[in-house]
């Protein structure tokens, strides 16, 4: 469904490639189109382009997720990758992670896009993202035809009504946490001397970083301010989707407080069809009983499809197996604006009962043709 490369072909590389062979090819390329040293005028979007590929390849995860789904939304791709990047920036003289892109893309550091100041999914902060969902829906043949809409139930949470969404034992508040002073951070002295201290800042472990504990939490929802629930989602099919082809739909799963969504993944089944048989590039396979006769003498009838009824000459003569094509009246092919054909195979349909004067008749007629 997505019109960009495959990142592997980006960074031309194995689909087997290990961590190693994905950061060097990385590095070569990053230092071939970096800006400052490539002046020509796609450098800039090929730089954009490998760095995407490295920022889902180099993370088990992403890459996991790229490989059985493709293509991600664009808020998912750099999350979490700022270690990949930096050690391979600062490596090759190039500064900081946030540093190149705020020189390349711009950006800065505004409340608006606080903690993502440069638009490619980067949080330098606590991350809060909902989960991905995945569902599985079961299609005909009939209904990929032109497409359809579909409205589903996807799990979702709602604020908890009996605390309102606070986590706490109704009448009861948060209170700032005195592990912290309300700052979810804690300080602690590593090493001190007479020439240096050695300070490390974590989160607090008291509070997890939230800066506030609740004392009583809420029984119905356990603390977490929000309870399971079921949404409704209308959901379009586009014409020609595959059986085990994965939609996304970013932004459709699960979310939390004071978080981005997470994505909806729609997995696609078609069922088995009773007249037609799926082939590739959108053909179908329809078999055409016909009698002795109509092969012998021909005979024109009208043949079901997808689209309506076609009527297709049987010539005289025709052999079992022969092969009639009916062009156009197959299914759309997903991704282009062509159609596959239908096509015909011929089988004999034999009688498995006979009376005596059909026996004679047939027997009479193989007399007269060794005659």
């Amino acid at each position: 469904m997505s019109s960009k490369r495959d990142y592997y072909e980006v960074l031309n590389v194995d689909r087997n490639a290990t961590k190693d062979e994905i950061k060097g090819k990385y590095r070569k390329l990053a230092l071939q189109y970096h800006p400052d040293r490539n002046k020509s005028s796609d450098a800039e979007e090929k730089f954009k382009e490998i760095s995407e590929a490295y920022a889902v390849l180099s993370d088990d995860d992403k890459r996991k997720k790229y490989d059985k789904y493709g293509h991600v939304g664009s808020e998912e791709v750099f999350r979490g990758s700022e270690s990949n990047f930096d050690e391979i920036f600062r490596d090759i003289g190039f500064g900081g992670i946030k540093d190149i892109f705020e020189q390349l893309f711009g950006g800065g550091f505004s409340a608006r896009n606080r903690g993502d100041p440069f638009g490619f999914g980067f949080n330098f902060g606590r991350s809060n993202r909902g989960e991905d969902t995945v569902i599985d829906l079961s299609l005909t043949l009939e209904d990929i035809v032109t497409g359809r809409k579909e409205t589903i139930e996807v799990p979702s949470l709602e604020k908890c009504s009996e605390c309102n969404g606070t986590g706490c034992y109704p009448g009861t508040k948060r209170k700032k946490c005195m592990g912290c002073n309300g700052l979810g951070q804690t300080k602690r002295i590593v090493n001190e001397n007479r020439f240096s201290t050695f300070v490390t800042v974590e989160t607090c472990r008291t509070c997890r970083g939230m800066g506030e504990i609740i004392e009583k939490p809420c029984k119905n929802c356990k603390a977490s301010g929000n309870v399971p629930a079921r949404k409704k989602i209308q959901v379009e099919i586009p014409p020609g989707v595959e059986d085990g082809m994965t939609l996304q739909l970013s932004g459709r799963g699960i979310s939390y407080e004071k978080g981005a969504p997470g994505d909806l993944y729609i997995r696609i089944h078609i069922k088995p069809h009773q007249t037609f048989q799926r082939l590739e590039e959108g053909h179908l396979l329809y078999t055409l009983n016909l009698k002795y006769t109509d092969l012998v003498l021909g005979t024109e009838i009208i043949i079901p499809t997808l689209h309506g009824g076609e009527k297709l000459k049987i010539p005289p003569g025709s052999q079992v197996d022969s092969i009639f094509n009916l062009r156009g009246k197959g299914l759309p092919v997903h991704g282009r604006r062509s159609r596959g054909d239908q096509i015909v195979k011929i089988r004999l349909d034999i009688p498995t009962k006979l009376s005596e004067r059909q026996k004679w008749l047939i027997k009479e007629l193989e007399d007269t043709k060794n005659a």
